[in-house]
């Protein structure tokens, strides 16, 4: 027998539950960061266009729920940052995703879990 305690059959449900939630929370995290990214590259191709006819235009930018003036060429090279930011971060909640959903799977496996 070995020093490790079988777990109950109520102990893996709520594993098994924990780990679905953690997964959905993640896979909902990373859709909020793809609307995110869209909604950023949208104003971001829409300033670069603006850029080009006039790079003095006048733009408002929310910085902390306050309305700020700025021009397109003050505010576009954040917007690039933020842009980046959120893809990368992006990126790392799917690799997260993945890793997660692996060990859910082994888990399913492990316990033979039918969902």
């Amino acid at each position: 027998m070995s020093n490790q305690k079988q777990k109950s059959n109520q102990e893996i449900s709520i594993e098994f539950n924990g780990r679905r939630n953690e997964l959905q929370s993640v896979a909902q995290k990373i859709g909020e960061l793809e609307q995110d990214a869209e909604e950023h590259l949208l104003v971001v191709q829409t300033l670069e266009e603006a850029k080009k006819v006039d790079p003095n235009r006048k733009c408002f930018r929310m910085i902390g729920g306050t309305l700020a003036e700025r021009t397109v060429d003050e505010v576009l090279p954040a917007l690039t940052t933020n842009l980046t930011g959120i893809k990368q971060a992006l990126s790392q909640l799917i690799e997260a995703y993945k890793t997660k959903e692996k060990e859910f799977i082994d888990f399913q496996q492990e316990y033979n879990i039918k969902a």
